[in-house]
């Protein structure tokens, strides 16, 4: 639930400061194309800012930072190169649109478990109802589950 939150809190942040940046050349004579090639570049170089170069500099975004979640780098937990973040983020550009449609897929893959439901490998689409998985090599965890992780692996048992 945190990393959701912390999604939205990124998105809302990121049209925030769009629309912010955009205000000015806004008027009533505007189209709604102009608003949104006005809104698009901002938000984009935003979402660059707070997801590759914020994550770089800090371990995390903004809404990650307020829910206290940091991004890693598996398998040994260190902080993620700048080539992987932009990875992920370009990952993240190209998903972010069909997450309602694999989460549907999720749920139809867990609901069919009867004699007769579809095997999960034969969902519409190729979709198998695998969780979401990162193909960066990097995840998500709670600041204080990390912390805990390097204090027990600085002093082995």
């Amino acid at each position: 639930m945190r990393r959701y939150l912390a999604v939205g809190l990124d998105c809302y942040f990121c049209l925030i400061t769009a629309g912010l940046l955009a205000r000015p050349y806004v008027n009533v004579s505007t189209t709604v194309t102009e608003v949104l090639g006005l809104l698009t570049g901002p938000a984009l170089a935003f979402s660059f800012l707070n997801q590759v170069v914020l994550t770089a500099v800090a371990g995390a975004g903004l809404g990650k930072l307020i829910m206290g979640i940091r991004v890693i780098r598996l398998p040994d937990a260190g902080r993620p190169g700048l080539w992987r973040l932009v990875r992920r983020w370009l990952y993240g550009l190209s998903l972010l649109p069909l997450q309602p449609w694999y989460g549907l897929c999720s749920f139809l893959a867990r609901a069919g478990t009867g004699p007769d439901a579809p095997h999960p490998g034969t969902l519409p689409n190729g979709c198998t109802g695998e969780p979401y998985t990162d193909p960066s090599g990097l995840r998500q965890v709670r600041r204080s589950d990390l912390a805990a992780h390097r204090d027990a692996m600085a002093f082995p048992h």
